[in-house]
């Protein structure tokens, strides 16, 4: 039986044809277009899911129903977002209830970050754990939840917002407008904000040139001088390194997972971020000494497990 995943981003929506054993058979993106206001987002999903089945020979009336990833505060009972800041600040909308009458077939939604650990659990980096925990880092911190094979999503499934919770009280401000939050420090925003802040302090490091060559300071900057072995650049990856490890050790501590994940931009750095983090938390962990700790690993799917797992949203 083949399934319809359905990925929506603040820039791309990205849909595909998912079989039985994970695996993406067709896929397509289309813009989400978010200037054009709530209901042109809504249509663009809706195009997305007929799009991706056309490709594959089919129309969405073939499929038993399509699974949608928001990014955003949602209730995935009711389907109604609360909150959607990368969709141009939707609030307290029933989209459900408006791409149901779009879509032939029953329809399922889920935060995006939800549906990504759900796909890195089925088909990935965690794939046969039973409790897991991810975190994506890139213009926010996004979390995911995996409790004795179960979603974990909370009272009305708004939980799991792992990126909002304190890492540093009356901390640097974040774009949730509380001060303090994890992706305040680990978002790959933050990350450029700590590169300026270095680079405006050491006018001799690598990064002018890195960011001068590249067009701009993003979040390879400061890890690939690093490499090289820049001064400024090395401060600035140990102290977020410690800052993502101490993160990571709050959750360990939560939820003692199988493995943790870590997704999104930045987990391209691989290894080289993986192996810092790894020797970190021991010190961030209650009772490591005696329990251990779980392994920290790149999440492996990349853009695909949002698809895949939104496609898959009704086995966990």
């Amino acid at each position: 039986m083949l399934r319809l995943g359905v990925d929506v981003g603040g820039t791309f929506i990205k849909a595909g044809v998912v079989d039985e054993n994970c695996a993406i058979l067709h896929k397509v993106s289309v813009p989400t277009g978010g200037d054009g206001g709530y209901p042109a987002v809504v249509e663009n999903i809706a195009h997305a899911a007929e799009l991706a089945a056309r490709v594959a020979g089919k129309t969405v009336a073939d499929f038993e129903g399509v699974g949608i990833g928001i990014p955003g505060l949602l209730d995935p009972k009711s389907g109604v977002v609360v909150l959607a800041p990368n969709l141009g600040g939707w609030r307290d909308v029933a989209f459900l209830e408006a791409i149901q009458k779009l879509l032939p077939v029953p329809v399922r939604v889920g935060n995006d970050a939800n549906c990504a650990v759900v796909g890195e659990t089925l088909a990935g980096a965690a794939k046969g754990c039973e409790n897991v925990v991810m975190l994506t880092l890139g213009t926010g911190v996004g979390g995911g939840i995996i409790a004795d094979g179960k979603l974990f999503v909370g009272g009305r499934g708004l939980g799991a917002e792992l990126g909002h919770m304190v890492l540093q009280m009356e901390g640097e401000t974040c774009g949730c407008g509380r001060k303090g939050c994890i992706e305040a420090y680990c978002s790959v925003t933050a990350l450029v904000k700590q590169t300026r802040a270095a680079m405006e302090k050491d006018p001799h490091s690598a990064m002018h040139a890195f960011a001068k060559e590249a067009g701009l300071v993003d979040g390879r900057t400061a890890f690939e001088c690093a490499k090289k072995g820049d001064r400024a650049a090395l401060a600035v990856v140990e102290t977020y390194t410690r800052y993502l490890a101490n993160a990571v050790g709050s959750l360990v501590v939560a939820f003692r997972p199988d493995v943790v994940l870590i997704g999104g931009g930045l987990s391209n750095q691989g290894a080289y971020l993986m192996d810092k983090l790894n020797a970190l938390l021991p010190q961030y962990v209650f009772a490591s000494d005696i329990l251990g700790v779980p392994p920290i690993l790149r999440a492996t799917l990349g853009n695909d497990a949002g698809t895949i797992g939104a496609a898959f949203l009704d086995r966990v």
